[in-house]
């Protein structure tokens, strides 16, 4: 089995997918094509990425702002980042020397819908 991620091409590709768990219970289909973005989650040093990236002002953030944020090495990060990319959760755009990140909203939204739990009503 190959340790790389599943590029997701494209979130329509995943339409069948946003039903909630507690709807119904995924396919086998649905799950395959899920499971990357919720495995590439599943690293602290991803998750921590994601964080810093959705919450920075401006809603993107350069490369170089986020390897300070970790005791790792650049090329580390670069890694982490690029499997953040490949599974769709995130974009890339290349500005001169530096790389700078935004999340895929929609990407986020998808996940969210697939995790939701209905609030019940209060008594």
């Amino acid at each position: 089995m190959s340790k790389q991620p599943v590029r997701i091409a494209s979130l329509g590709d995943l339409d069948d997918c946003r039903v909630p768990l507690v709807t119904e219970p995924l396919s086998a289909s649905q799950a395959d094509r899920l499971a990357p973005s919720f495995k590439a989650l599943g690293d602290p040093v991803r998750l921590r990425l994601l964080s810093l990236i959705a919450s920075h002002a401006g809603g993107e953030v350069c490369v170089c702002d986020l390897t300070d944020a970790f005791d790792l090495t650049a090329p580390t990060i670069s890694h982490h980042l690029k499997v953040l990319k490949e599974t769709g959760l995130v974009t890339a755009e290349r500005r001169g020397t530096w790389v700078y990140y935004r999340i895929r909203p929609e990407a986020l939204a998808l996940l969210s819908t697939v995790l939701a739990v209905p609030q019940e009503a209060p008594a």
